[in-house]
């Protein structure tokens, strides 16, 4: 059997604005899915749509084991790192042979499949790759990490990544002159986030600026402005919504000796908090049982 791990991820900067091509800025985070495979002839069927995807793309079957770190459905990453450690875990176990620039393509593919097409390429990159990540476009790199100190709290609201894209979409056709500057806006933030990734404070009223905008856009909830404040509150840098919105995650910057303090503000308004901050291993072997 073969066991691997992959890590979550936020955004730093420019959900949303990514997908009209502008510039954003990811970061994969501690919290890992570990995937278990063995080869079976007779395995039962895989519980998650994405593990039983990764088989059938791959031609293989095998039983599965998952242990998951990390919320599902939060903004987190969850199904690109079950995809890719599921594939990476396959792909030693019947030794494929695969690299990681092919894993992060095939994870990309698996994700469309499954989501019927409205999958970004950049959870299944960040996982796979780790570090920080730009998205230019079509294309995505890593750039030199930066040991940022994050708190992540949880709104435990679900919601739906295809449908608050949908949303914008929606907005930026009934407004096109009012949600295009906006993105645009959002866009040249990252640019000047990365400008600023040694300079925490003026990355926090950035982080602050970018969740105004998102906000202005409508994919904002009650239960992130209320988590958003508290950590504000609590001395945060910055704080800021992270992914698709309407729900789900959000990230607060926090100075190194404040983590403590912020993580239980954002448990007292009502939130699942943890610290955390950049993964740069991305997808990695684990020693087996």
């Amino acid at each position: 059997m073969a066991t691997w791990s992959a890590p979550g991820k936020v955004f730093l900067f420019g959900e949303h604005a990514v997908v009209y091509g502008k510039p954003g800025l990811a970061m994969a985070i501690k919290p890992r899915i570990h995937v278990t495979v063995r080869r079976h002839r007779h395995p039962a069927p895989a519980k998650s749509p994405y593990v039983e995807q990764c088989f059938r793309e791959l031609g293989v079957t095998g039983s599965v084991y998952v242990m998951s770190q990390m919320p599902s459905s939060a903004g987190l990453g969850s199904s690109a790192a079950v995809t890719v450690a599921t594939l990476s875990a396959t792909n030693d176990e019947f030794r494929l042979e695969l690299d990681r620039e092919e894993i992060a393509t095939i994870a990309h593919r698996i994700e469309q499949a499954v989501q019927k097409g409205r999958a970004s390429p950049t959870d299944t990159y960040v996982s796979t790759m780790g570090g920080l990540v730009l998205i230019m476009g079509e294309a995505r790199r890593r750039i030199p990490p930066t040991n940022l100190s994050l708190v992540v709290g949880n709104t435990q609201v679900s919601h739906s990544t295809s449908r608050m894209v949908e949303l914008v979409a929606e907005e930026r056709q009934r407004c096109p002159d009012v949600i295009s500057p906006i993105l645009d806006a959002i866009g040249a933030l990252t640019l000047e986030g990365l400008r600023k990734l040694d300079e925490p404070k003026e990355l926090g009223r950035l982080m602050d600026v970018n969740h105004a905008l998102l906000d202005a856009i409508g994919v904002g909830h009650p239960s992130l402005t209320k988590l958003v404040i508290a950590a504000r509150a609590a001395g945060a840098f910055g704080a800021k919504l992270t992914g698709a919105g309407g729900g789900g995650c959000m990230i607060a910057l926090a100075p190194r000796t404040g983590k403590t303090r912020i993580t239980g503000a954002l448990d007292a308004a009502g939130a699942k908090a943890f610290i955390t901050t950049i993964d740069t291993a991305g997808v990695r072997k684990e020693h087996d049982a």
